[in-house]
């Protein structure tokens, strides 16, 4: 049995290292253009009006029961509110986000404001 063996030689493709970048250093080169003479501008600046920093309601939570043996959903809620052992407190701004979950671990945690 005489078999043909087709004999593919596969070629590597050598890609080029990418070339360092080489600093010529080129000799300074006059430049005739002439510089405009820098016009002042005296604006008058008007006294910054004092703003009351607007009052942002917040949220002071405290977990008072253990998350171990909770779901791990409830595990991570606590955590994303910041609080790590029981009666830690954590002031948070209280916003729709913060509420929700707030009312998703409700049995663990104690909110007062």
């Amino acid at each position: 049995m005489a078999e043909e063996k087709k004999v593919v030689k596969k070629v590597a493709v050598k890609k080029k290292a990418p070339a360092k970048a080489v600093a010529a250093k080129k000799a300074p080169t006059k430049t005739t253009t002439t510089k405009k003479p820098a016009v002042e501008k005296t604006v008058a600046k008007k006294p910054a009006a004092k703003k009351a920093a607007p009052k942002k309601n917040t949220v002071s939570v405290t977990l008072v029961k253990s998350f171990y043996g909770r779901l791990p959903a409830h595990r991570a809620t606590v955590t994303g509110l910041g609080l790590k052992r029981i009666n830690h407190t954590v002031v948070l701004q209280d916003t729709p986000e913060v509420r929700g979950m707030i009312n998703k671990i409700s049995y663990l945690l104690k909110v007062e404001g």
